[in-house]
């Protein structure tokens, strides 16, 4: 539970920044129109350096002590918010945050595994996760609410105290002994660094966080681009309250018929919605989009980790979990960023219209880098049975 309560604060901090800083940095550190999105991507991208890194160490070493140091250093980058002057120091401590970032929640994503039976892991990640969907209920409702009515200097303020208690939760987390298995690669050897088995489904996912970085990054601005302002911050609140209400029987679903009964439904319900908040003209209709968008990320996040996970050996879950958000929070960035691009030139209606699209794409690219070669390991394993049955 209180590595749960570590992984809420920790991503409550990341949502509250990830809504509310592209406009501080417009408003108040003189960004660029069409480079706001850089204060996310340049996060990301310290985040997707250390995420390998990160599953190596913690199949190699400490776990303990690396979610430690993660969850200190994650505190201390937050108190920094408070004095940053200029908008190129902010894309710096933006750089390092994210480095405490991508340690962090890689290692609370690996720890939760040790205490989750394999045959749960649906239903236990699923509830892992439930905590990240609650940051993504307070985060960005806190964040919009405070900042325009207290101001910045009051949010990062309560940031910080998020912060350390994300590390004060992290500090007391019993951890039980993993099984480390002394590596016969090469210091340098890839393998040691990314967990090919989990590809598959990370690419997936690096599509659908593509999208998402669109929601997260620019709901607010395009709220207010088509005058709905005052209810933007209730997006991510039926948004998330979707999430929080298909996740109970979404992980048994799992874990009873498996990941296509939900990943299919899922993204078929997340491009429809992002293909209709383009379209969004009402404040009823803007938040319809967020109920329809909530269901099918509730659908598809828990099962792509979950997939990603199950694709390795035991030993190597510290890596495919590495991997995976190594992807996702890659897919993440750009997205925050190109997609940023596009609304600059196109607006933000052509902007949600591709992320829609983006999301059909990742409905090819599951069923051909992952359903299809799963179909082939079956029928291989049913034929290979069969010619031993004969003998």
């Amino acid at each position: 539970m209180t590595i749960s309560f570590s992984s809420f604060f920790i991503f409550i901090n990341f949502y509250i920044l990830a809504v509310t800083l592209p406009e501080y940095a417009l408003t108040h550190l003189g960004g660029s129109a069409d480079g706001i999105g850089l204060v996310t991507t340049v996060f990301v991208i310290a985040a997707v350096i250390f995420r390998p890194l990160t599953g190596k160490w913690l199949d190699e070493i400490n776990r303990k002590k690396l979610l430690v140091f993660s969850v200190v250093m994650f505190a201390a980058c937050s108190f920094f918010y408070l004095w940053v002057p200029t908008y190129s120091l902010l894309l710096v401590l933006r750089f390092v945050h994210g480095i405490s970032f991508g340690i962090a929640a890689t290692t609370t994503s690996t720890v939760v595994l040790d205490v989750i039976p394999r045959e749960q892991k649906g239903e236990g990640i699923g509830y892992f996760t439930l905590f990240m969907s609650l940051a993504m209920v307070f985060g960005p409702f806190v964040g919009l609410s405070v900042s325009a009515s207290a101001g910045y200097t009051v949010l990062f303020a309560l940031m910080v105290i998020f912060a350390s208690l994300a590390c004060l939760f992290g500090v007391i987390t019993p951890i039980p002994q993993h099984e480390r298995k002394p590596s016969e690669l090469g210091a340098w050897d890839i393998k040691r660094f990314i967990e090919f088995r989990a590809i598959p489904v990370a690419a997936a996912g690096f599509l659908i966080a593509f999208a998402y970085g669109a929601i997260s990054t620019f709901i607010s601005v395009y709220a207010n681009s088509i005058g709905l302002k005052s209810v933007a911050s209730y997006f991510f609140i039926v948004f998330a309250a979707m999430v929080l209400l298909s996740r109970p029987f979404t992980g048994r679903l799992f874990d009873r018929r498996g990941a296509h009964v939900l990943v299919y439904p899922g993204i078929a319900l997340f491009a429809v919605g992002m293909i209709a908040l383009s379209r969004a003209d009402s404040a009823v209709f803007f938040l319809l989009t967020a109920a329809i968008i909530g269901l099918g990320y509730g659908a598809i996040i828990p099962s792509f980790q979950t997939l990603a996970i199950q694709s390795a050996p035991a030993h190597r879950s510290g890596l495919a979990t590495g991997t995976y958000f190594v992807f996702f929070d890659l897919g993440y960035g750009l997205g925050s960023y190109l997609l940023g691009l596009i609304a600059s030139s196109a607006g933000y209606s052509t902007m949600y219209l591709v992320g829609g699209l983006t999301v059909l794409l990742s409905l090819v690219a599951y069923y051909g880098l992952y359903h299809r070669g799963e179909r082939r390991k079956l029928s291989f394993s049913a034929q290979r049975k069969t010619r031993h049955s004969s003998v």
